[in-house]
C-alpha cells in the first residue's frame, strides 16, 4: 500500500478478502472513497484510518469487523457517507459522531453489538438524509436533539432496547418518508407532534409496534 499514495478511490467489494484491514491503509492520504463491503475482513478497524482526512465515503459493511469504532474516525470531517453495518462492532456510539457535520447521505451502524445511549451530539448532523441504527442493544432515551435532523428521509431505530417517551421534537422531521421505532421499550403516549409528519401512517413506512405505548393516540395514527 505504501506505493499507492496517489490513489483517490479504492473499491474492493463482493470479494472473499480475509484477514485484517492493514494499518498501512492510513498512508493513502489522498483517498476520497474507501469501499470494502461484502468481504470477510476481521479484527478491528485500524485507527490509522483517521489519517484519511480527504475521505468522503467510508463503506465497510457486511464484514466481520470487531472492537470499538476508533475515535480517529472523528477526524474524517469530510465524510458524507459512513456505513459500518452488519459487522460485530461493540462499545458505544461515540459522542464525536457529532463532529461529522458533512454527513449527508447515510449514517448506518445497524446490525452490530453497540451498547449505551444514542449520544445527543447526533443532533449536529443536520444535513443527514438517512440514520439507521437498528438491531443493536442500544438503551436509554431517544435524544430530543434528533429533532434537529430536519432533512432526514429515513429514521430507523427499531430492534433496540430504547426506553422512555418518544420526544415531541420528532415532529420536526417533516421530510421523513420512513420511521421505524418498533421492538423497543418505549413508554408513555405518542406525541401529538408526530402528526406534523407527512408519511403514510397506515402502511409499512411507519412501524411502531412492540413497545409499551399507551392511549390516547394522536388522531393521525390509524394502525399501531
Amino acid at each position: 500500500l505504501g506505493n499507492l499514495t496517489n490513489l483517490t478511490h479504492i473499491r474492493l467489494n463482493y470479494n472473499q478478502l480475509i484477514g485484517e484491514i492493514p494499518s498501512e491503509i492510513g498512508n493513502l492520504v489522498n483517498l476520497e472513497i474507501l469501499k470494502f463491503y461484502n468481504n470477510q475482513f476481521t479484527g478491528e478497524i485500524p485507527s490509522e484510518i483517521g489519517n484519511l482526512t480527504k475521505l468522503t465515503s467510508l463503506i465497510l459493511d457486511h464484514n466481520q469487523l470487531s472492537g470499538e469504532i476508533p475515535s480517529t474516525i472523528g477526524n474524517l470531517t469530510n465524510l458524507t457517507d459512513l456505513r459500518l453495518f452488519f459487522n460485530q462492532l461493540t462499545g458505544a456510539i461515540p459522542s464525536w459522531i457529532g463532529n461529522l457535520t458533512n454527513l449527508t447521505h447515510e449514517l448506518n451502524l445497524s446490525y452490530n453489538q453497540l451498547t449505551g445511549e444514542i449520544p445527543p451530539e447526533i443532533g449536529n448532523l443536520t444535513k443527514l438524509i438517512s440514520l439507521i441504527l437498528e438491531e443493536n442493544p442500544l438503551s436509554g432515551e431517544i435524544p430530543s436533539t434528533i429533532g434537529n435532523l430536519v432533512d432526514l428521509d429515513i429514521l430507523h431505530l427499531g430492534h433496540n432496547n430504547l426506553s422512555g417517551e418518544i420526544p415531541s421534537e420528532i415532529g420536526n422531521l417533516i421530510n421523513l418518508n420512513y420511521l421505524s421505532l418498533d421492538n423497543n421499550e418505549l413508554t408513555g403516549q405518542i406525541p401529538n407532534s408526530i402528526c406534523n409528519l407527512t408519511l403514510n401512517f397506515s402502511d409499512i413506512h411507519f412501524i411502531i409496534h412492540s413497545n409499551k405505548l399507551c392511549p390516547p393516540y394522536p388522531s393521525c395514527i390509524e394502525v399501531l
